[in-house]
């Protein structure tokens, strides 16, 4: 694994320097200098978790038999089109949220001479995915349905992220507006498609699949993407900041989270009166009587039910599948986050 995973990000700089002397574009120094630093900053930072799975997932698609070189590259080169992604929807994310840091490193908007520009380059992060996938794709008789599949996917994206930002900052804080349904219509669309579905998919068109016929694989995992979230949810409270590498801050923030939406669903009048007063306000004082409210109504214990019984559902969904390949690259999936501490 870790030898793929530097196979994989060797195949990140060929990429870039075939960005960087793209035909359709006349670089001078300065703009070649920025779209390097720029790329360099944004895309390959992460844990390259969505990106090496397109290999992962081709890999059991193809029942033991060997990777050719050919095929390596091109289930690489779809694994980073899903980094750019990530990487675009992220730069324009911390914008919006106006956040600080990012990966342990300041939001790429706050890098002092790139401020407002960042915008313009996550536009660019975006128009980058097609350009990779022309140059790579153009031949194959799937070309047509990885332009689809990506933009139907950023589409169900941008329109989580709506959703999201709609509840979370306009009109004023309303908690009442926090419910399990929407909390679960947010996550399906803004992470669970292209955090879950899309690599599979990927590696289902390269394997030859028509992804008409894999809607049960997309009902899966976009369940295990929601699933996914929750973990994430409860660990922003719950968890070791040592371990998941961050100090949450859901309850300051005023997310809609699961646990809060939870909490709301199981609280009477007088616990509800202590959300609505609490929640969404940075005061470790407030913080400490929210978290104090989610262990007396013992979250923990709802989470965990919740943990076993999704669990459950989809082991069984995967088993009923008819292939054993796609069962075993569903399994892969679920076995990476079942349970997971960070």
């Amino acid at each position: 694994m870790a030898d793929l995973k530097s196979t994989f990000s060797n195949f990140y700089y060929v990429l870039k320097d075939e960005l960087l002397h793209d035909p359709a574009f006349e670089f001078s120094d300065d703009a070649r200098q920025w779209v390097d630093r720029m790329l360099d900053y944004n895309v390959p930072g992460g844990k390259l978790n969505r990106g090496l799975s397109v290999i992962d997932s081709y890999r059991l698609l193809k029942e033991g038999q060997a990777l050719n070189d050919d095929e390596i590259f091109l289930a690489s080169a779809l694994g980073w089109c899903i980094e750019w992604l990530q990487a675009y929807f992220l730069v324009l994310d911390d914008i919006m949220d106006n956040s600080h840091t990012r990966r342990g490193q300041p939001c790429w908007f706050r890098v002092p001479e790139v401020g407002m520009i960042a915008a313009n380059d996550g536009v660019l992060l975006r128009n980058h995915i097609p350009r990779i996938l022309k140059n790579h794709f153009r031949g194959k008789p799937y070309y047509v349905d990885l332009l689809d599949l990506f933009n139907e996917v950023e589409f169900q994206t941008a329109s989580g992220q709506m959703i999201d930002l709609i509840t979370t900052l306009q009109g004023g804080k309303d908690l009442s507006k926090y419910t399990l349904t929407l909390h679960r219509r947010i996550v399906q669309y803004k992470t669970a498609y292209y955090s879950f579905y899309l690599p599979v998919a990927c590696a289902l068109l390269m394997a030859g699949e028509n992804l008409e016929n894999h809607v049960d694989v997309k009902n899966i995992l976009v369940e295990m993407g929601t699933y996914f979230q929750v973990q994430d949810d409860y660990l922003d409270c719950f968890g070791d900041p040592d371990t998941i590498g961050k100090i949450g801050t859901d309850i300051e923030d005023f997310k809609c989270s699961w646990l809060v939406a939870k909490a709301l669903e199981l609280s009477n009048e007088q616990q509800k009166k202590v959300l609505y007063d609490n929640y969404g306000n940075a005061d470790p004082e407030n913080v400490a009587k929210v978290k104090a409210l989610y262990n007396e109504l013992n979250l923990k214990g709802a989470f965990e039910e919740y943990e076993s019984k999704s669990y459950e559902k989809l082991v069984t969904s995967i088993e009923a599948h008819p292939s054993k390949a796609v069962q075993a690259v569903l399994k892969s999936f679920l076995g990476k986050i079942y349970k997971r501490q960070k």
